[in-house]
């Protein structure tokens, strides 16, 4: 069964898919903080309960579960193939103050604990990393997206090279880092940081220089997804984002202004949710046919799964 779902563009059709990834007995969610797909695009679902890793295949039949050790901490979720062809997991866990590299069963490979800057970190001045990205060439950055609100660099081993950032909105400065991405699709490579709070994505050179920002059609922008010549954003308050090659709005998905205004907002009755509707879009990635995965920010888990299909049949009229 299919339920039509708001689109902005002619080219880019999806569609609900009810009841996709339905969990079995036993296994229920936390707060679904991100979502990633494999190169055999078996759907991987990041939250805050014991089991932080849920898996399924395409067709959402729960496959396994593991990562107890990220209990109340999963946040930042990002899927990278390195440099030997093998992918892996990295993962910001915001309880324990860590990002650590895991393979695709969950076993820990590298881990990265609070940077050695006593100028920048103490008791008071907490270190909370809310996601992480990956270079070509196996560099790691990790955003402190809930503590300094800093972007760390460190080698594909972990070690230490420079960081930038702070508390501000001029240029180079950053409030809530929230998630962050690598640009593939110029020239050189770039990072996207979502500086949430600024209801902005800034974009870096690998080095940490400050080049633009992208201030349009945001609201409150968790993570970045990159897919084709498309970027993908959940926007906190209530819907998904998408922007092309030139960074400017394609459409806005299953926005709903009026969500992120009510009254115990994310966690509102389940009475209020519509599934052609967002409330709290966290999370998002795309698989290899163009469906695109969306989790929320929700105590007990969201997770919706869009079909990209030939032909609209949506009587929606479009937010663009």
């Amino acid at each position: 069964m299919y339920e039509s779902l708001v689109v902005g563009n002619s080219s880019l059709n999806l569609e609900v898919e009810s009841g996709w990834g339905l969990l079995p007995e036993g296994i229920s969610y936390g707060y679904t903080h991100g979502v990633c797909v494999d190169s055999n695009d078996n759907v991987y679902v990041f939250n805050t309960s014991k089991d932080a890793v849920i898996m399924f295949d395409h067709e959402g039949n729960f496959v396994d579960s593991w990562g107890e050790e990220f209990e109340g901490g999963a946040h930042g979720f990002y899927l990278h193939k390195d440099v030997d062809g093998q992918e892996y997991f990295y993962i910001t866990d915001t309880a324990r103050a860590r990002m650590v590299k895991t393979t695709l069963k969950g076993e820990v490979l590298l881990e990265v604990g609070e940077p050695n800057l006593p100028d920048i970190y103490d008791q008071e001045r907490r270190y909370i990393p809310t996601d992480v990205c990956v270079a070509p060439n196996g560099d790691i950055y990790i955003s402190d997206g809930y503590g300094q609100y800093y972007v760390h660099h460190y080698d594909a081993k972990g070690n230490y090279i420079r960081s930038w950032g702070g508390r501000g909105s001029e240029p180079g400065k950053l409030l809530e880092p929230h998630g962050i991405s690598i640009n593939l699709r110029g020239s050189e490579p770039e990072i996207y940081v979502a500086d949430r709070r600024n209801h902005r994505i800034q974009v870096f050179s690998l080095d940490g220089e400050h080049k633009r920002f992208i201030d349009k059609d945001l609201d409150l922008p968790c993570s970045l997804y990159f897919f084709g010549k498309d970027i993908y954003i959940p926007d906190l308050n209530s819907r998904v984002t998408i922007l092309d090659e030139h960074d400017r709005l394609v459409c806005h998905l299953g926005e709903d202004q009026q969500a992120y205004k009510q009254k115990g907002w994310p966690n509102l009755p389940k009475t209020y949710f519509q599934t052609n509707k967002f409330s709290s879009p966290h999370g998002v990635c795309v698989n290899s046919h163009g469906d695109v995965y969306v989790v929320e920010w929700i105590s007990d888990g969201r997770v919706t799964k869009l079909n990209k299909t030939r032909e609209s049949q949506s009587e929606w009229i479009p937010y663009i």
